[in-house]
């Protein structure tokens, strides 16, 4: 059976309709029919058109309320064929990666159909997202999507992948996947696809410091945005406005965005969507000084994030209680927290394990171990992609140190570094 998109339902307020007709069929109340992974107030929100299902979701309510996935999503009672991989990626949702990974592999090992198993390569990928492996990520997804046309069965294997390239400093191949998949979703007037490949675009632009490209990307979906049904595609939009504003040195700005995507997100039963959000406003907080309210901001968000166990999210969430805690003046707190956050960091985003290693320095130096502080600048600096802009901020304070030492040659030499990375990304966002 083909793979069911997430959004493949006729319209959000008539699934829930149905879904609610089912379940008072069979009596049972909301809380009865939740399971891990559907809560109760997520079922509300599905009985009162506020949220789209996946067909997974669909497929499980369907099978407690006897009647098909097929009869929620769109009116139809056909019943659907078996699918081979409906259990693994159920599973997946539902948190047992272990059996999910299993199945997968097992698919893959047999040979089976390539089309079940590019499904399993990309299933595989999604887990090694999750899980923060971005280079493996890549490897299973690129399998998963190699000569295949963008279409809506995909567009969650082409967002992970493109993430994943982001992460990993390969901006170009992140722009390439999601314009491709931006085009289609326009082709085919999906908004809420739109939108998320809109999102993914101007994030990526941001990255790159292309910020009139994602101002534009931006400024051309957010009536979509405003109108979208589902809050997570509303909060991404807010997420990235808030970047953007971050990145141009407007915190204020950025943080009343940041605070409308936690206020969008509190709308749902998104556990880490929050935890993410709670991540960012931490940031903003601590770009503006006040790292109390960073902490503990950071503080609320980890019970999530370390019940995910994501490298990537578990090293973010250090680096901004290494800010905080440098900002209240517990150095050597902040220096051994951002010292930690590199291993979960380095393979995952480079430029944030560049980030730890350039707070650590800065701790060292004001300190005033200057020897240490030069040894994690370098690091940061031989860690950012090429074209990162944290680039030329690291050879800035090498070369500030080596002239506080009296080595002018080495200031110059560092200085020269700085402007090379600087037009580097220059000449990236004019590619």
């Amino acid at each position: 059976m083909p793979r069911r998109p997430s959004t493949h339902v006729d319209d959000p307020h008539t699934v829930g309709a149905r879904l609610r007709t089912a379940r008072e069929a069979v009596g049972l109340t909301q809380r009865q029919l939740a399971f891990p992974g559907c809560t109760a107030a997520y079922i509300s929100r599905i009985e009162a058109g506020a949220r789209v299902p996946s067909f997974q979701i669909l497929r499980e309510l369907g099978r407690r309320l006897e009647v098909t996935a097929d009869y929620l999503a769109t009116g139809e009672s056909e019943t659907s064929t078996d699918d081979p991989l409906f259990d693994a990626e159920l599973a997946a949702r539902l948190g047992d990666k272990a059996a999910a990974e299993a199945t997968y592999t097992r698919i893959i090992a047999d040979g089976g159909p390539p089309g079940l198993v590019a499904r399993a390569q990309a299933g595989l990928g999604l887990l090694a997202f999750e899980a923060g492996d971005h280079e493996r990520a890549i490897g299973l997804l690129e399998q998963a999507l190699v000569d295949t046309p963008a279409g809506p069965e995909t567009v969650v294997a082409a967002d992970r992948l493109g993430r994943a390239y982001a992460l990993t400093g390969r901006f170009d191949e992140a722009l390439s996947i999601y314009n491709r998949y931006f085009a289609d979703a326009t082709k085919r007037g999906d908004p809420l696809d739109t939108v998320r490949f809109s999102v993914l675009l101007a994030n990526t632009y941001i990255d790159r410091c292309d910020f009139s490209a994602a101002e534009s990307v931006l400024g051309a979906i957010l009536d979509k945005a405003k109108l979208a049904v589902d809050p997570v595609a509303r909060a991404g939009v807010y997420w990235t406005q808030s970047r953007l504003h971050s990145s141009q040195s407007e915190p204020e700005i950025a943080s009343r965005y940041a605070r409308l995507a936690l206020t969008t997100l509190e709308e749902t039963e998104h556990t880490i969507y929050l935890a993410h959000a709670l991540m960012l406003v931490a940031m903003l907080e601590n770009d503006q000084g006040n790292h109390a309210d960073a902490l503990a901001l950071a503080e609320q968000a980890t019970p999530a994030v370390q019940t995910t166990g994501n490298r990537y999210d578990l090293g973010r969430l250090e680096l901004e209680r290494a800010r905080a805690e440098f900002g209240l003046g517990r150095k050597e707190e902040a220096a051994s927290r951002a010292l930690a956050s590199v291993p979960l960091l380095v393979d995952s985003s480079p430029t944030n394990a560049g980030r730890g290693y350039a707070l650590a320095a800065s701790v060292f130096r004001d300190l005033g171990d200057r020897v240490k502080a030069m040894e994690l600048y370098e690091l940061a600096a031989d860690t950012f992609p090429a074209e990162d802009r944290h680039a030329a901020e690291a050879y800035n304070a090498l070369a500030e140190i080596s002239e506080e030492a009296g080595d002018k040659d080495a200031a110059l030499r560092y200085l020269k570094l700085a402007l090379s990375a600087k037009s580097v990304t220059r000449s990236n966002i004019q590619a």
